[in-house]
């Protein structure tokens, strides 16, 4: 059988300085991916707006400068240039990479690889080998969400926001992988890596503005289990941005202004329902129990008796349990924990101090203290807590790879 193919997908907007140097580590590749597509894009509107004409000029650019690149084969499709940029509300990142993966779709075979991709991201030679192994590996991973690295900047405001929006990140990540969910991913569109074939089968990504990333790993779960393990690792840039309404461009931006109250660090007492209600499931395959996240989730579904039909239509507590986790996704479990930190609020210092004293006792320096402020600590400082989520964040996702599912 003849080994996958390699297609690379990489939105593009304004990226006329990152993407030379994102493209030179893809030529550098010890597996050279067969086919890297761009969609360079943005609203065509902008064109006749002063305060944004210069994106669309900076696209031009770049489109002239990948007529002329040597050593990948490379693919572009024009969603910038006047009369060809996004109209009404056919715009952003989410209908860029839809474009993409769609024009791969057309080219690629089942067990091909898509790999999702920024264009001011890093990667080490050995990143496309490494997911080729993987999925080999796993022949059972519809994608995976592949590790990620934010490196520093040297610029000390906004190496200070993006290590918060990571401590925030991970944070959320450790708590989610001590939940008994399928729902252990993060997700970054600069690190998904897919099956053509399982893209076709759950009907391509659904185009939201931004957060397609989240949505798009959230359907891979229900269809199979999602990889979150690779040896290489992606280094997306440090940086702001105001494309899109979340994330991490925006998170660094609200970070520099002092505005991060959008992401909390929750605490780990906060998962508690969920946990106990994944325990309570054999019960709750024969009768209703009483369990704060699961009248939540009654609520959300506007349904006094949402399990009492489905235990009627499966044939067994397996099939229970995997339509418990139709209902349960990743989306319920992130709203119901903002619900429950809004009505027991605890500062960000304190819950991350005694996060990682449950989780690793042995990590809380003297310098960390639960009386502190982030704002009180160095950048090293920071980078050490981020470090040592990391750590934790991959020896669980590795020991819950390692574990039969």
């Amino acid at each position: 059988m003849a080994s996958p193919r390699v297609f690379v997908a990489i939105p593009v907007m304004d990226e006329l300085s990152s993407l030379p140097v994102t493209l030179s580590d893809l030529s550098q590749q010890t597996q050279v991916p067969d086919e890297v597509w761009m969609c360079v894009n943005q609203p065509d509107s902008w064109w006749h707006e002063p305060a944004r004409r210069h994106i669309c000029e900076d696209n031009q650019k770049t489109i002239a400068l990948l007529q002329h690149f040597q050593g990948l084969t490379l693919g572009v499709i024009d969603c910038a240039s006047p009369g060809r940029g996004w109209q009404g509300r056919k715009a952003g990142v989410g209908w860029a990479r839809k474009t993409l993966f769609n024009k791969i779709l057309e080219r690629a075979d089942a067990e091909d690889l898509i790999v999702s991709l920024d264009a001011d991201t890093r990667v080490r030679p050995g990143y496309l080998a490494s997911l080729l192994r993987s999925f080999s590996d796993h022949p059972e991973w519809p994608a995976l969400s592949v590790p990620y690295y934010h490196p520093l900047s040297g610029d000390e405001p906004m190496d200070r926001a993006m290590l918060r929006y990571e401590l925030y990140m991970r944070n959320y990540a450790v708590n989610m992988l001590r939940t008994d969910t399928p729902y252990q991913y993060t997700a970054l569109g600069s690190a998904i890596v897919m099956r053509a074939g399982a893209l076709r089968k759950i009907g391509g990504i659904t185009p939201y503005q931004s957060g397609e990333d989240f949505y798009l790993l959230q359907k891979f779960c229900k269809m199979a289990p999602v990889g979150t393990t690779n040896d290489e690792m992606v280094y997306p840039a440090t940086r702001t941005s105001d494309r899109v309404p979340f994330g991490t461009g925006p998170a660094i931006r609200q970070g520099m202004e002092g505005a991060d109250i959008s992401y909390p660090i929750f605490h780990h007492q906060l998962w508690e329902p969920v946990r106990e209600a994944t325990r309570l499931l054999p019960q709750l395959y024969h009768e209703d129990v009483d369990n704060d996240f699961l009248d939540f989730l009654k609520g959300q579904f506007q349904e006094d008796d949402l399990w009492g039909p489905i235990r009627k239509n499966v044939k067994d507590l397996p099939h229970f349990i995997h339509a418990y986790h139709e209902k349960a996704d990743g989306l319920r479990i992130l709203q119901y924990v903002r619900r429950s930190h809004a009505r027991q609020p605890m500062p960000d210092v304190r819950a991350l101090w005694e996060n990682m004293t449950c989780w690793m006792p042995d990590r809380n320096p003297e310098w960390f203290t639960p009386e502190i402020r982030f704002q009180d600590l160095s950048v090293p400082q920071l980078d050490q807590l981020r470090h040592w989520l990391f750590e934790e964040e991959r020896r669980q996702h590795q020991q819950k790879n390692a574990s039969p599912r």
